[in-house]
């Protein structure tokens, strides 16, 4: 793992109580940066049993020595956003680094949208999609940004899919807001260059986590190449850690696709 300059930064990962976000909160926190652990609710971690709760996800970032704290805040609500990203900044002085992680194919009342195409599936769904992926994600830029702006300085990263730089069949309106948050991510990086705060993108391929083997069904992977195989949390959070790091002080404005 390679990366500088994150001791004493300050972060905040969303949906990081689980899955890739927590990897990529362990990971930046190892790095030396605090970090702020967020999710829609405390007891989000236990849902696919990836852990006890938001606040012992914190509590183990805190065993590393760096600062940490949980907030609950539900993203598809922009005020509930903004005094997540306040409650950040008071907890740790500032905000030095946003990651962007939280979302998924998520159903309003199912863990993914069934049916799950373009025309079939329930406008509920469309609207849970959009609003937990690519709103999300502008909301959490917009209150981070104004205070990364201010202080000229940050780091942001978005975080898309590999589904939304191909076709496909099913979760086709995920794979649309996660392309949004692509061209969304140029957008934002172009009117915060004058600022020197860096918004890029990882689009991961799919990866192991809870989620992703309850709701999939996994095929055998023997005989296959590393860069065949379904990722492993780590493989992604490098990625975001390169991200984060002094190491892209010259990139902004990209998405990374990780294909698989």
């Amino acid at each position: 793992m390679h990366t500088t300059g994150l001791q004493g930064k300050n972060a905040l990962v969303t949906g990081s109580s689980r899955g890739l976000g927590k990897q990529y909160a362990l990971d930046l926190a190892r790095a030396g940066a605090n970090v702020i652990i967020h999710d829609i609710r405390d007891s989000s971690a236990a849902e696919f049993n990836e852990g006890a709760s938001g606040h012992a996800v914190a509590e183990e970032i805190r065993q590393l020595g760096v600062r940490s704290a949980f907030i609950a805040a539900d993203l598809a609500d922009p005020y509930q956003v903004e005094r997540l990203i306040e409650s950040a900044i008071h907890e740790l002085g500032s905000l030095d680094i946003l990651v962007n992680n939280a979302g998924g194919d998520i159903g309003l009342n199912t863990p993914r949208p069934d049916p799950n195409d373009a025309l079939d599936i329930s406008i509920d769904d469309i609207r849970s999609v959009v609003e937990r992926n690519l709103l999300s994600t502008m909301y959490a830029c917009k209150f981070a940004g104004t205070h990364m702006r201010n202080r000229k300085s940050g780091k942001i990263v978005n975080v898309g899919s590999v589904a939304g730089h191909v076709p496909v069949t099913n979760g086709i309106i995920y794979a649309a807001a996660k392309t949004g948050i692509s061209s969304y991510t140029r957008s934002l990086a172009e009117q915060l260059r004058l600022h020197d705060v860096n918004v890029n993108c990882i689009s991961p391929a799919p990866t192991y986590t809870g989620r992703f083997l309850a709701t999939r069904t996994v095929s055998s992977e023997e005989g296959r190449s590393r860069l065949q195989r379904i990722a492993q949390p780590e493989d992604m959070s490098n990625i975001v850690l390169f991200l984060c790091g002094s190491a892209s002080d010259a990139l902004t404005g990209e998405t990374i696709v990780c294909w698989k």
